[in-house]
């Protein structure tokens, strides 16, 4: 059985059956994709030579995924993060590319394809990596923002390879695809082209008119057309306006003998600041997932497992090397740059493996004659066979080295030689501000976190603050337990938050405990463990913007005070009449008499607050009147 609409199902199918249960079992959407090609493919046989044709429509995935990444390339986050970005990343992608290519030289492989496989090894994976980074809540440990600076450069470092490789052709492998192809996309790739025929420095200037065509007209012509299309307010219009703008830059590249990839990525670096840009994205978002997906699944389908089992032992010891020597890399540049513990190993590990963009790269050199078809084939399982190892690596770093790393940790904690009034577990954004609150009116605070990175930046600016674990009971009795008034507990992992309150209240049943929560639930958890004080992180800042927003719509500011004092107050006993149906072994949707109870407080906090609302109508307070008027005095 053949036909369009049979192959858009099998790969459609595939994609929601395989990539689903990739993702619950923690291997990601990529190698989903890539298992789904696998099974459609080699193992069952339902697509075959088709595959090819439909990954070279796949690849303008690849075009999107670039625009979308030059949309969020900011020129002013670019610069924040340059010494990482320039310095991690650039130094990983040219040390990585020089030691796998002069080794490919070594065994043999001409130089221009040696150089073309340094390249496309030097690349990790930014789907698979970004994607486990969050799933396990590391992206803002040191580790995990250097790794994403290395995974960014690497993305923006596609674009000169693209530009590169076609230079890298080799004559005999150019002239056996040509004669394979019988001159049938020669005279295509001729028609296609506004630079055939003309002189080297015509060709030049055709090349920069083109790509200053696309800076000037992504900066003053796309917000004036995009605001016509926009009038109509129709979205479907909007979204092919979307797609034109890729398209046709991806055109106008390929007829200068540009990447088109690079055309879009610039074109998304000229809009980034664009009042258009998250418009845009939105847009393009579920073209580029579903094209992207498409293109993994071709590989996964184009995979040679007779070509794997014949090159079994050739294979395994290439990707085994090959993760090796990136991780040794990367190891050195982690020291370099003076990652500790963990980070070091996160890094280290976490991208070690080959990358997406190599299967797009291997792609090219085999299209322009820089790399055969055969060594594209090996080429092709090392770096599939690499990114499906990857989760096994994160585990093996979460599971073995991490207990270890953190018992490392725990020896090497200072020691703590003050005591003061109040303990402050956690020096992040929410404990500096508790901490220069306290002492700012004389009070005596020792602070314990551990984040050496936290302890270090601080201290540059005078902030004494012991590195350790405040759940371990040794540390807290060390920082003063005994004597202190108060302890405020103000790291975000819920988990040790809750053992350190735990700890105090059994030894300090008199001491009073303050306690950063994430959520409501988080407070019932915090006061059932001992707590008298839960803030929650964002509840303050909300009522602000609440009562903010009652200032900006012309309530007078005692009154908006009122109103968002009493929404407070109603929220307090909002929570203590839902806590006692709180069940932590409940899931919260299945907890109906807790269902219950809050749709009962919310009615009731709506009728307070509009009573509190009329109730203090015209009860102006005196603090709040112009000089020389009295509260009698003021117009109802």
């Amino acid at each position: 059985m053949s036909g369009l609409l049979f192959q858009a199902f099998v790969y459609l199918c595939a994609a929601v059956i395989a990539v689903p249960i990739a993702k619950r079992l923690g291997l990601g959407s990529v190698l989903g994709y890539l298992i789904a090609g696998i099974v459609i493919g080699p193992v069952i046989g339902l697509v075959g030579s088709e595959t090819q044709d439909i990954q070279h429509f796949a690849e303008f995935g690849v075009v999107m995924m670039l625009f979308l990444v030059g949309l969020e390339l900011e020129p002013k986050a670019l610069w924040d993060m340059r010494n990482r970005l320039l310095g991690l990343g650039g130094l990983q992608v040219g040390a990585t590319a020089t030691i796998i290519g002069t080794i490919a030289y070594l065994l043999g492989v001409q130089w221009q394809s040696a150089i073309a496989v340094g390249l496309v090894f030097a690349l990790s994976s930014t789907a698979i990596v970004l994607q486990t980074l969050n799933e396990k809540g590391l992206m803002k440990s040191d580790g995990g923002q250097s790794s994403f600076s290395v995974l960014l450069f690497q993305d923006i470092a596609v674009i000169p390879m693209l530009a590169l490789i076609p230079l890298l052709a080799i004559k005999e492998l150019v002239d056996h695809m040509h004669h394979d192809d019988h001159g049938g996309s020669g005279g295509h790739g001729a028609e296609m082209s506004l630079i055939e025929g003309l002189a080297g420095w015509q060709v030049a200037g055709v090349t920069v008119l083109a790509v200053v065509a696309v800076v000037v007209g992504g900066h003053y012509l796309s917000r004036p057309l995009f605001r016509f299309i926009a009038g109509a307010k129709l979205r479907e219009v909007f979204t092919a306006a979307a797609l034109l703008l890729v398209v046709g830059i991806a055109l106008l590249m390929m007829l200068v003998g540009l990447s088109p990839a690079l055309g879009t990525f610039l074109a998304g670096v000229v809009l980034a600041n664009s009042e258009f840009r998250h418009e845009l994205e939105s847009d393009i978002d579920p073209f580029k997932g579903l094209l992207l997906g498409l293109f993994f699944i071709t590989v996964g389908a184009g995979i040679n497992f007779g070509y794997l089992f014949e090159q079994f032992g050739l294979v395994i010891g290439l990707t085994v090397g090959l993760m090796a020597i990136k991780a040794a890399v990367l190891f050195c540049l982690a020291l370099v740059f003076k990652l500790k513990g963990a980070d070091k190993w996160l890094f280290t590990l976490g991208l070690a493996q080959a990358g997406e963009f190599g299967f797009v790269l291997l792609s090219f050199t085999v299209q322009n004659g820089v790399i055969s078809g055969e060594l594209s084939q090996l080429l092709l399982l090392v770096v599939a066979l690499s990114m499906l190892l990857t989760p096994a690596l994160f585990i093996g770093y979460e599971r073995l080295l991490l207990p270890k790393l953190t018992q490392d940790q725990e020896r090497e904690a200072d020691e703590i030689s003050e005591q003061g009034t109040v303990i402050i577990a956690g020096i992040g954004r929410f404990g500096q501000v508790v901490n220069r609150m306290l002492l700012g009116n004389g009070y005596k605070t020792v602070v314990l976190d551990l984040s050496t990175e936290a302890v270090d930046r601080v201290g540059r600016f005078g902030v004494k603050t012991f590195f350790g674990d405040a759940s371990r009971p040794d540390l807290l009795h060390a920082a003063g337990l005994e004597e202190a008034k108060m302890i405020v507990v103000a790291i975000d992992d819920e988990e040790r938050a809750l053992e350190i309150v735990r700890h105090a209240r059994q030894v300090r049943p008199d001491i009073h405990i303050v306690a950063r929560a994430k959520d409501r639930h988080s407070v019932y958890d915090m006061y059932y463990a001992g707590a008298n004080d839960m803030i929650r992180e964002t509840f303050d800042s909300s009522v602000r913007a609440g009562r903010s927003a009652l200032e900006g719509l012309g309530v007078h500011p005692y009154e908006a005070e009122k109103i968002s004092t009493a929404f407070v107050q109603q929220d307090l006993w909002g929570i203590r009449e839902m806590a006692a149906l709180y069940n932590p072994d409940i899931p919260v949707l299945e907890n109906e008499p807790y269902i219950a109870k809050a749709k009962e407080v919310r009615d009731e906090m709506d009728r307070a607050m509009v009573g509190s609302t009329k109730g203090h109508k015209g009860a102006i307070d005196r603090a709040w009147m112009p000089p020389g008027r009295r509260p009698e005095e003021v117009e109802e």
